[in-house]
């Protein structure tokens, strides 16, 4: 078996995940972010039928400061991604790095029993194979 194989979403992802409800205005999200020290939120499901969304820092760069649009009149739910592709916390992060690769993304909330118990991104990954190097 492969050293990175070894490896586990659940070892590398962060656990501190921000939830937000969709409503908030993008100034509060940034807010949010900064407080948190964080590049992303999980935009929480209206009600069981929903999906988890997330805002990235990037979203917020792309689609409200580029556009010079006010962040304090646009919604967390106009930037999200939604509905966001999520990862198991027993898959390897090999396969969650070509998960990434596939189909364009840079983050990915770890879900389990439907709750979102992390979030993992190309950074953590990375982190995480360099801690495999470290031993």
């Amino acid at each position: 078996m492969r050293e990175l194989d070894k490896i586990k979403v659940r070892d590398v992802m962060r656990d501190n995940v921000t939830m937000v409800d969709g409503s908030i205005d993008v100034m509060e999200a940034m807010r949010i972010m900064k407080s948190a020290k964080t590049t992303s939120l999980i935009v929480n499901k209206r009600d069981d039928s929903d999906e988890y969304g997330m805002v990235l820092f990037s979203d917020i760069a792309k689609q409200v400061i580029a556009k010079d649009r006010a962040p304090e009149r646009v919604n967390a739910f106009e930037v999200m991604a939604k509905p966001v592709l999520s990862v198991r916390p027993d898959m390897s992060i090999r396969f969650c790095a070509r998960l990434f690769e596939n189909f364009g993304i840079s983050h990915a909330p770890v879900v389990e029993q439907e709750d979102v118990i992390g979030i993992v991104s190309y950074y953590t990954l990375v982190l995480g194979a360099i801690d495999l190097g470290d031993d």
